[in-house]
């Protein structure tokens, strides 16, 4: 990389904002680079979204074989099954390394240039000269050149920063790496630890609580709220908490962590009940895994003279700005003249699907282009354990604390011809419709494939469409999908299987 080169759009990060935001700009005709530090796909593609479902799926795979495939007319004795944990951690970097080389052939195809180094921006677009951007090696140290400080230096029109986000951790029990872990060393244990004890209990922690669980590990799942899966509808808590107490899980919810002591063999946790902290025990287990949220990753990316502003309260605190917390129809601008920012870095949801859609509404407003941009109200989320979670819109919840006038329509696997088919009866389909209108507000899966119907009740919502439209929409028999047309008979009292 040559200093003083000059491109339309610099693209900070190669996560699932960064590589979406670069390509589409190209396709645009701009000239663009991309600035990375690490592998491209960032933490979704290498360190979380793909690599957790390749594990995941080797735990479906255990529990249905293992555990049930009794009831199937198919037993395998336990004690004759051997687990390679190698291979099943190995599959997983595995299908990193093909993604992310993926990625690398669309940047050439697009006409790219990729540079693996650490950005730091040290001027933003004003009247007297482009943004610029100076980059040293990706380990921090200054490349050998006539760049400023001896790092190279080169110019945009315009920035996009995707730098995304980065697990917190306990202020008083930091991440060793080994005995309190984070995600990232959650996916490559040299071995299955014997017991673990998982804080937090979002999307994150209950997709390790199942992977472990399912191999073998004992998991205790700690929750400082009093349900766990705390965003989530409380229905869906409520059965969710059931089915994983009855695959082997522990639950601890209104409880926190007042102290983690650590040792060669593992970690005695203190724990605290929330409503009355005079309530303490003590758990010891091998491994704490830390599953508190993410927080923004810009460190080192701004020079001080920048004076970039930071959000300093609500959801965002400790994010950066962008006019998206103010405007309908926002470009994702920062408060630094030239400079955008999308994605987890500005703060939530932190969701890989979210940033993919704001690069390419932030990159099409650059240019002009008029696009319809991120509905908001319509982002779907998943949680995929098994039975998974998917969810879009209002919780019951929520409504309630609007004030909204709104129906309810329940529907349990139970009965379902499908999933009694499959063995995958636990779980419910719920909606959540406006009175009197039937328009769709809200919508929550747990069960089998829940992940992929979302996407039924997505495209439902974001078309305006009512539990009358789902009702005359003819669904295949027998599916899955079916849930979702009983449920919607459901708010108008017209359910058939339930």
């Amino acid at each position: 990389m040559a200093d003083n080169k000059h491109y339309d759009l610099i693209v900070i990060g190669g996560g699932p904002g960064g590589y979406v935001g670069a390509i589409r700009a190209a396709q645009m005709g701009l000239k663009v680079c991309c600035i990375e530090r690490d592998k491209l796909g960032g933490v979704c593609l290498n360190w979380g979204c793909i690599p957790t479902k390749a594990l995941l799926h080797n735990a479906e795979l255990y529990m249905e074989a293992i555990r049930h495939g009794a009831k199937w007319g198919i037993e395998i004795a336990p004690e004759h099954v051997k687990v390679d944990w190698s291979k099943v951690v190995g599959r997983s970097r595995a299908i990193t390394g093909t993604l992310n080389s993926g990625i690398g052939f669309l940047f050439k195809k697009n006409k790219i240039d990729h540079v693996v180094g650490h950005a730091k921006i040290v001027a933003g677009k004003t009247a007297a000269g482009p943004c610029k951007v100076e980059v040293r090696k990706a380990n921090g140290t200054y490349y050998k050149g006539t760049g400023e400080g001896g790092a190279q230096v080169i110019t945009a029109d315009k920035v996009l920063i995707a730098t995304g986000a980065a697990p917190k951790q306990l202020p008083f029990a930091p991440c060793d790496g080994k005995t309190i872990i984070s995600s990232s060393e959650a996916m490559t244990l040299p071995a299955r630890p014997a017991s673990m004890l998982i804080i937090g209990s979002g999307a994150i922690g209950m997709e390790f609580a199942y992977f472990y669980n399912a191999f073998g590990t004992k998991v205790t799942v700690v929750e400082m709220v009093d349900r766990i899966l705390p965003i989530e509808d409380d229905d869906i808590s409520a059965a969710a908490l059931k089915t994983f107490t009855a695959q082997g899980m522990t639950f601890r919810v209104g409880t926190s962590v007042k102290a983690i002591e650590t040792s060669g063999s593992g970690a005695k946790v203190t724990l605290y009940d929330v409503k009355d902290q005079t309530k303490t025990d003590t758990v010891d287990v091998e491994v704490v895994l830390v599953a508190i949220g993410v927080g923004a990753r810009f460190d080192g990316l701004f020079d001080p003279s920048l004076g970039i502003r930071i959000c300093d309260s609500g959801p965002a605190k400790g994010h950066i700005w962008t006019d998206y917390r103010d405007t309908p129809e926002p470009t994702y601008k920062t408060s630094v003249g030239g400079i955008y920012a999308i994605g987890d870095v500005v703060g939530p949801p932190w969701l890989a699907h979210v940033s993919s859609e704001e690069a390419v509404a932030c990159v099409e407003r650059m240019q002009g282009h008029h696009t319809l941009g991120v509905d908001y109200a319509s982002i779907p989320g998943c949680t995929y354990c098994n039975p998974q979670i998917a969810s879009i819109g209002l919780t019951e919840r929520d409504a309630k604390a609007k004030g909204l006038k709104y129906k309810v329509g329940k529907y349990s696997l139970k009965g379902h011809g499908k999933a009694i088919a499959v063995g995958a009866t636990d779980g419910l389909v719920k909606i959540i419709t406006s009175d009197p209108y039937g328009e769709i507000l809200g919508a929550h899966i747990f069960g089998e494939d829940a992940s992929e119907l979302i996407g039924e009740l997505g495209l439902a919502k974001r078309l305006e469409a009512t539990a009358e439209d789902i009702i005359s929409t003819v669904h295949a028999h027998p599916t899955m999908h079916e849930a979702i047309h009983e449920a919607a008979l459901a708010t108008e009292g017209r359910v058939i299987h339930g």
